[in-house]
């Protein structure tokens, strides 16, 4: 499972993380299945222990993100995502663990320890971030042909389409949340505090 994917290329999944989500799904079958009350109380251990461990998989992933924009003297460009659930796109198999993922949680610590460590973090729009062309700009649904790859119509660019999402957003339009007002402002993307460090979760084929 792909948690988010950087401008660098760098890509957040972990086998060991989608082997825990299966262990946990299986149990809970089993456990719904028996219907106890002794079943109902092991599932509400379950997800307990589901959701802490979703939380710890957040930390590490957030910690690492902010750590190489601190280390690189960049801001970071997080899409905002609002509807994410509605404006992705995966496959049958995918559905259940991409759904329970918790993208939102994952930006919230991602800004709180942004904010401990001084590095600027960036809200971007994100639509049609998965169609458009990060190295002209041009935007079409058929810049993606499949899932994973991205294929520029106009300037012939390749590559994986998280990647380029993500290198996309970071010439977008932003909406800057302000520390001090808590409003927002509108910026062009790094042109006034240096370069931003892209950050996207999964996108869909022929979507936003």
């Amino acid at each position: 499972m792909t948690i988010a994917t950087t401008s660098d290329g760098a890509t957040f999944s972990s086998e060991a993380t989608e082997k825990v989500r299966r262990r946990y799904g299986r149990l809970r079958g089993v456990l719904q299945k028996t219907g106890t009350k002794s079943a109902k109380r092991k599932l509400q251990q379950i997800s307990g222990r589901e959701r802490r461990f979703k939380t710890d998989t957040n930390h590490v992933v957030s910690k690492r993100i902010v750590c190489v924009a601190e280390g690189t003297k960049r801001g970071i460009a997080l899409e905002d995502l609002k509807g994410i659930l509605l404006r992705t796109t995966v496959t049958k198999g995918q559905r259940e663990r991409h759904h329970k993922w918790a993208f939102h949680q994952l930006r919230s610590f991602i800004e709180y320890k942004a904010r401990r460590t001084g590095v600027r973090v960036q809200v971007i729009d994100g639509a049609y971030t998965s169609q458009q062309c990060s190295v002209c700009g041009f935007v079409h649904p058929d810049n993606r042909p499949s899932q994973a790859a991205f294929c520029c119509l106009a300037c012939g660019h390749t590559g994986n389409a998280d990647i380029n999402a993500a290198r996309a957003a970071v010439n977008r339009p932003i909406a800057v949340c302000s520390p001090d007002t808590g409003g927002e402002v509108e910026s062009q993307a790094c042109k006034e505090h240096g370069a931003a460090y892209g950050i996207m979760p999964p996108t869909k084929v022929g979507g936003s």
